[in-house]
């Protein structure tokens, strides 16, 4: 009787391991990256960028279009910058932007008017996507530095 038990609870066992390997290998698991930021190892002088914006939900592929086409390839060409991350929260129907930059001398050396001249384009875009005739379809609500740690 005593055998008959073990050979059960084995059995038990190597059932319970078998449904957890096959959980495993045929579950999906889906990722998704919105931006790749080329920080692997920030130095003491890097900063970055945050910014968040109001974006309903029924706009956000039209701030995602502004987005590709005026500010990405603008900052691409940036003497300093690193990468950045678009990030969106649902509930919320907000923007965070994070935005890094090699120093804060070099971002902050970016002449205001290059900036506006990029803003303009974006807020054109923007209008143009969402249908709004004036305007910035997608107001900043929020401006600040982090320091990665």
């Amino acid at each position: 009787m005593k055998s008959f038990l073990d050979l059960r609870s084995v059995f038990l066992f190597l059932f319970a391991l078998l449904v957890c390997a096959m959980s495993f290998f045929f579950s999906t698991t889906q990722v998704v990256f919105a931006s790749q930021v080329k920080v692997d190892s920030p130095s003491k002088t890097t900063i970055v960028e945050h910014l968040r914006l109001r974006v309903p939900k029924k706009d956000r592929e039209a701030w995602l279009l502004a987005e590709k086409r005026s500010w990405e390839p603008w900052l691409e060409n940036q003497d300093g910058f690193l990468g950045r991350q678009l990030l969106w929260d649902k509930d919320n129907e907000e923007a965070t932007l994070l935005i890094s930059w090699s120093s804060k001398k070099l971002w902050k050396s970016i002449p205001k008017e290059e900036i506006d001249q990029v803003q303009e384009l974006f807020e054109k875009l923007a209008r143009e996507a969402t249908g709004k005739n004036t305007g910035n379809p997608f107001p900043i609500k929020y401006e600040g530095a982090l320091s990665p740690q």
